[in-house]
């Protein structure tokens, strides 16, 4: 089975603790908790603000992964994958 993404970052849904939430207060299925909350993005910015956000986690994820990256590896790779996330098909 393939692990669920946020659809705004990229991160994986990988537990409950890092799922965001719906206005209701039921878990979301789509995005994290650090980009929605309450029924709502946390954060309006644009794909290359948040790509910009999301770079600066880059050794963070190396640590974890078997292939390091460097940052701007890391922002050419985003520029490419983001636009396939939901938050940024309808923006561009």
């Amino acid at each position: 089975m393939e692990a669920k993404l946020c659809q705004s970052c990229g991160m994986p849904l990988s537990s409950d603790e890092v799922r965001g939430t719906n206005a209701d207060g039921s878990l979301n299925d789509e995005y994290c908790t650090y980009c929605y909350q309450h029924g709502a993005f946390t954060q309006d910015c644009t794909m290359d603000e948040m790509i910009e956000h999301c770079a600066q986690f880059t050794e963070e994820f190396n640590k974890d992964s078997e292939i390091k990256f460097t940052k701007e590896q890391a922002i050419a790779a985003m520029k490419e994958f983001f636009p396939t996330l939901k938050r940024w098909q309808a923006k561009g």
